[in-house]
């Protein structure tokens, strides 16, 4: 079992093993019988209004802050209905934008989300923004392990429920988009997509680090190679013939 200091480090591992420009963030639901971890803001108390869900990630990535949502503390509907807050409307006009899986109502009263590289509690779930480059470096070693089947992808909206809920319930990795809504509230770069696992799986994750490296295919292992012998363009040509170069 991962303890919490080794979470730590496994957090501050990960930005620089991979230049990540934002924090790993940890997650864990909150069970009506969990206590809030100390320190942990609390929006619409502490803030003084509610967020989005995206947001609050945002402030546990890029601002190193705990974040704990309960339901009043949200002000987006999709996280509500994901994280089994509320019940889910079944309204036709409403139809198109409820698809997308959710806990059971009453299972869980909250979140909280960490950078993993400070977090004092064991999560459920490990978030990670990062760029293409970076994203082919993390997911590498399930392709050696051959586990790829073990990867799960959703492009589509909204993330904050796929990022979670089908990871808890199914064990597995899954690779997101911002969605249109994190992107305009949350503010993510035009160049970011997100993995998520288990956080019962970060240590198979980083081990399997040793193995891709090992094979020269790890993050910083795949670089350009540069064509030396490049045509040269007729101004070249013509100026090197000139120099007797040519």
């Amino acid at each position: 079992m991962t303890s919490i200091s080794e979470f730590n480090s496994y957090g501050e591992e990960l930005e620089r093993k991979f230049a990540l420009r934002t924090a790993p963030i940890a997650v864990k639901m909150l069970k009506p019988e969990d206590t809030i971890p100390p320190g942990a803001i609390r929006p619409s108390i502490d803030l003084g209004h509610p967020v989005a869900q995206c947001q609050s990630f945002a402030l546990s990535r890029r601002d190193n802050k705990t974040i704990a949502m309960l339901k009043e503390d949200n002000n987006c509907f999709a996280p509500l209905i994901a994280y089994g807050h509320v019940e889910r409307p079944e309204d036709p006009e409403y139809r198109l934008f409820m698809r997308f899986p959710a806990f059971e109502i009453g299972i869980y009263k909250g979140i909280v989300s960490a950078p993993l590289k400070t977090v004092n509690f064991e999560p459920d779930v490990i978030i990670i923004y990062s760029n293409s480059a970076q994203m082919r470096g993390l997911i590498m070693p399930l392709h050696f392990m051959q586990k790829e089947d073990d990867v799960m992808y959703h492009f589509f909206p909204p993330v904050c429920s796929y990022l979670l809920v089908p990871v808890m319930q199914k064990r597995k990795y899954m690779v997101a988009l911002p969605d249109p809504g994190e992107h305009m509230r949350a503010l993510p770069g035009d160049d970011e997509i997100i993995i998520s696992f288990p956080g019962s799986r970060l240590g198979e994750l980083i081990e399997g680090q040793k193995l891709t490296e090992g094979y020269k295919q790890g993050y910083r292992d795949i670089n350009y190679m540069m064509n030396y012998n490049f045509p040269l363009p007729p101004l070249y040509q013509d100026l090197f013939k000139r120099w007797g170069m040519g």
